[in-house]
C-alpha cells in the first residue's frame, strides 16, 4: 500500500491527449516527502499505466572531480543513466541526469542543459512517451519549454526564488531572469501562496493559487495519544515543543528559539529536520541544554514524531521569503489536532482561529504556556478543518486548472495565444 492510497481511491481519467508526465523536481524521490512527491504520486494514480518520469537532482561530475571522488565521477559519466522504478508506484520512474561541466560559465551551462534534454528525451522514448505534460518545479528548468515535445507546460512555484539567498549578485540576477522567463513561457503557473500570486500578477495569465496539503487520515489519533511517540521524541524530558522542517537562518528566528529555551528550562525544544544553520546559530542553540537537534525522519514516521509533541512551534522570521511559503507543517499539525504557536507568517494567519500567533518573543513564550493547557475542543476543530486541505483535493484543483488550460489552448488561434507564450519577447536561454 502506498502512503497516499487510502484517500485517492481508484484512478480517474486525467490529462487527455498526453501520454505521460515529465516531472522536473528540485529534490530526489526519497523518504522525505514534500510537495513534489504527493503531486507526482497523485498524477501516477490517475494516469492509469501512463508513465511519470520524475527528474531528481543532477549527478554532478564536475563537483565529484573537484572533491577528488574520481571513482564516483567515472561511474556517473560512463555508467549509463538508466531510469529506475520508484519502488512505490509502478508507473513512476526516477532519473538523475548527469551534469558534466560546472555551471559557472555560460557555454558550460548551455552544454549541460542541452545534455540534460538529450538524456530526458532518451528516457521518455524508452518509456514510450511522445507527448508528455512538462511539470517544472525549479526555475532553472527554463530551457525546457518548447523543447521536450510537450503538450502542456506547468511551472509549479513553491518559493519566491527572487528572494532566496544566492552565492553572488550575478547568480541572483540570473535566478530572477530565469524565474520570470519561465513564468512567461509556461502554459500554466501554479503558486502555493497568495504572495507569489501577487508577485506574478501581470507576468502571466493562467495563475492558480493551490497551497500544500496533507494526507489527513495518516495523522488521525495523534492528539488522542492513539499513536505511540517515535523513540527519538519519547525519550525527551518534560513537555516537548516540536518543529519539523529544514533549518535555515533565513527562515528560523534563532534568537526566538534561544529565548524560549531560556524562559522554560523545564521543557525540551526538538528541532527535527536537515540543518543548514550557520555555525554561530548552531552554537547558540546547541549551548542550551534543552534544545535538541534531531535528524530528519521518513515521511511514514512523521505522525509518530508528532505524537510526541505537546505543542508544535513555528518560530519563523517574518520576511519576504517566508511570506511566499505554504508550510506543510501547518496542515500536518491541523490533521494531528496539535496545539501550535507560530509567528504571524503566511498561511498561519489564515487559520488564526485554530492556532495561536505571536509576533514578539515575550508574546510567543506566553502563547506556548497557554497552548500547553488548551482545551481539547480546538483539536476537534483542527482535525475537521484538515479535511478541506487534503492532497487528493489539491490534486483535483490542479487537474481542473490543467483541463481549463488544455481547452483554452485548443480553441485559441495562434494570434490570440496568451502573453505567457507569444505577446512578450522571450529572453534567450541556452
Amino acid at each position: 500500500m502506498t502512503p497516499h492510497s487510502p484517500e485517492t481511491g481508484a484512478p480517474t481519467a486525467a490529462l487527455p491527449g498526453l501520454d505521460g508526465v515529465l516531472f522536473v523536481a528540485m529534490e530526489n524521490w526519497d523518504e522525505m516527502w514534500r510537495r513534489n512527491q504527493p503531486v507526482a504520486a497523485g498524477f501516477a494514480d490517475r494516469l492509469g499505466d501512463r508513465p511519470v518520469l520524475y527528474v531528481g537532482r543532477h549527478r554532478d561530475v564536475s563537483h565529484l572531480v573537484r572533491k577528488k571522488r574520481i571513482g564516483e565521477a567515472l561511474a556517473a559519466t560512463f555508467g549509463g543513466n538508466a531510469f529506475r522504478p520508484s519502488g512505490t508506484h509502478g508507473n513512476v520512474h526516477l532519473i538523475n541526469p548527469v551534469k558534466l561541466l560546472p555551471n559557472t560559465l555560460a557555454p558550460c551551462r548551455a552544454f549541460n542543459r542541452w545534455h540534460e534534454r538529450v538524456q530526458l528525451r532518451s528516457a521518455l522514448r524508452r518509456l514510450g512517451v511522445r507527448r508528455p505534460m512538462l511539470w517544472m518545479n525549479p526555475y532553472y528548468a527554463v530551457h525546457m519549454p518548447g523543447r521536450m515535445n510537450e503538450g502542456l507546460s506547468v511551472y509549479d512555484v513553491g518559493d519566491d526564488w527572487t528572494r532566496a539567498p544566492q552565492s553572488s549578485a550575478a547568480e541572483k540576477r540570473r535566478t530572477i531572469a530565469e524565474d520570470e522567463s519561465l513564468t512567461r513561457k509556461a502554459d500554466v503557473n501554479i503558486m502555493v501562496s497568495e504572495a507569489l500570486i501577487r508577485l506574478k500578477q501581470g507576468v502571466a495569465e493562467r495563475l492558480h493559487h493551490i497551497p500544500n496539503g496533507v494526507y489527513a487520515e495518516r495523522y488521525a489519533g495523534v492528539s488522542e495519544h492513539a499513536i505511540a511517540p517515535h523513540p527519538a521524541i519519547a525519550s525527551l524530558a518534560g513537555p516537548v515543543l516540536g518543529y519539523t522542517g529544514t533549518l535555515h537562518d533565513e527562515r528560523i528566528d534563532v534568537e526566538l528559539v534561544a529565548a524560549l529555551a531560556d524562559a522554560r528550562p523545564d521543557l525540551t525544544i526538538a528541532l527535527v529536520g536537515p540543518s543548514h544553520l550557520r555555525p554561530a546559530s548552531r552554537e547558540l542553540l546547541g549551548s542550551r541544554n534543552n534544545v535538541r537537534f534531531i535528524d530528519p525522519l521518513p515521511f511514514e514516521q512523521v505522525p509518530a514524531l508528532m505524537a510526541g509533541f505537546d505543542v508544535s512551534i513555528v518560530p519563523h522570521r517574518v520576511n519576504d521569503f517566508t511570506e511566499s511559503l505554504s508550510p506543510l507543517k501547518l496542515y500536518e499539525a491541523m490533521a494531528a489536532g496539535l496545539p501550535m504557536v507560530s509567528t504571524p507568517v503566511a498561511g498561519f494567519r489564515d487559520h488564526a482561529d485554530l492556532f495561536d500567533l505571536a509576533a514578539s518573543h515575550a508574546d510567543f513564550i506566553a502563547a506556548v504556556e497557554r497552548a500547553l493547557d488548551e482545551s481539547p475542543d480546538r483539536a476537534i476543530a483542527r482535525r475537521a478543518a484538515a479535511e478541506r486541505h487534503t492532497w487528493p483535493s489539491r490534486l483535483e484543483a490542479i487537474l481542473t486548472a490543467l483541463h481549463e488550460a488544455q481547452r483554452e489552448l485548443a480553441t485559441d488561434p495562434p494570434a490570440a495565444s496568451p502573453p505567457t507564450r507569444t505577446a512578450w519577447p522571450m529572453p534567450q536561454t541556452p
